[in-house]
C-alpha cells in the first residue's frame, strides 16, 4: 500500500540513521547496497529500511530494529563488516551513524 515505507510496530523500537556523502567511485556500490538490504532483512529484529540519495551524493538510510542487541548483531555480521570496510575505503567521503529509540510514530494524511 505505501511502497517504499518501512512497516514498523506501534510500540517502541530503534532507528539507525546512516547519513553519508558518496565519493565519485561507483565500483560495485549498487550491488553491495542491494545485498546489504537483502542480508539485513534476514537478521533477527529487522523491521524495515527507507533510503534516499540526492544528486549531490548526500544520502540518508534509516533502518528500523526491535532492539539494541539486534543492531549490534547486524553491525558485527561478517558480510556487513566487509561492506563497511569498502565504504570507508572507497565509497564514502564522510558518514555519520545515529541510533535513536522511536517512542511514537504516526502517518497520514
Amino acid at each position: 500500500m505505501n511502497a517504499g515505507f518501512a512497516r514498523t510496530p506501534e510500540s517502541a523500537y530503534y532507528a539507525v540513521i546512516f547519513t553519508s556523502r558518496r565519493t565519485g567511485v561507483d565500483e560495485g556500490y549498487g550491488a553491495v547496497a542491494d545485498r546489504m538490504v537483502e542480508l539485513a532483512s534476514r537478521q533477527k529484529g529487522f523491521l524495515g529500511v527507507e533510503s534516499v540519495r540526492g544528486a549531490d551524493g548526500l544520502g540518508i538510510t534509516v533502518s528500523y530494529w526491535t532492539s539494541l542487541g539486534d543492531i549490534a548483531s547486524w553491525r558485527a555480521e561478517s558480510e556487513h563488516r566487509v561492506a563497511q570496510a569498502a565504504g570507508r575505503g572507497k565509497w564514502y567521503e564522510h558518514f555519520e551513524v545515529r541510533i535513536a529509540r522511536v517512542e511514537r510514530a504516526y502517518s497520514g494524511p
